[in-house]
Order: C-alpha cells, then structure tokens, then sequence
C-alpha cells in the first residue's frame, strides 16, 4: 500500500529537527453546494534543518519517530526572501 503524500506550508521551524506543515484540503459542501477550505497542522521529521517558515513542502507518512511525529519531508521548495527580510537562522 502507497503512502500518502500531502502537499503543506511550513507554519513553525522552532522545534530542532521537526517542521510543523499547515495542509490545506477542499471540498464541495453537501448541502449548501460550496467550497469549503478546511486546514489541518501536521508535525513533520525535517532531518537537516532545512525548511523554514513560508515553505512549500510535501510531506509523507512514515513510522512514529516521537509522540507527535508521524509524517517526514520528502521534498521542498524554498520561498523567495525578501530584501528586507531577516534570515532564520537556527543555530
């Protein structure tokens, strides 16, 4: 059986080793016949640190790596930084 893979912006890098992705789903209401957004956060395994807030990543199940964890990056795209922006920094 194939993982799932889900598409998320990264919301949160503070956590060392761990992304936290806002994954946005949509559907067609039932009743009322529109589109809803709804948005779900997930923890993420980012092992090198890599991604930063305003990121798109693509996340994909993996086996528990601690209480919250249950998903690891897969691949990323940077955001453009602006030139007035700070960088994030983790050290």
């Amino acid at each position: 059986m194939p993982k799932r893979v889900l598409q998320g912006v990264v919301v949160s890098d503070k956590q060392d080793k761990t992304v936290v992705v806002r994954v946005e789903r949509r559907f067609t209401h039932p009743l009322l016949k529109k589109t809803v957004r709804r948005t779900k956060k997930y923890h993420a395994h980012d092992e090198a640190n890599a991604y930063s807030v305003g990121d798109i990543v693509w996340i994909e199940e993996h086996r528990p790596i601690s209480r919250t964890k249950r998903w690891a990056v897969v691949r990323g795209e940077k955001r453009n930084r602006l030139a007035g922006e700070p960088a994030a920094d983790k050290t």
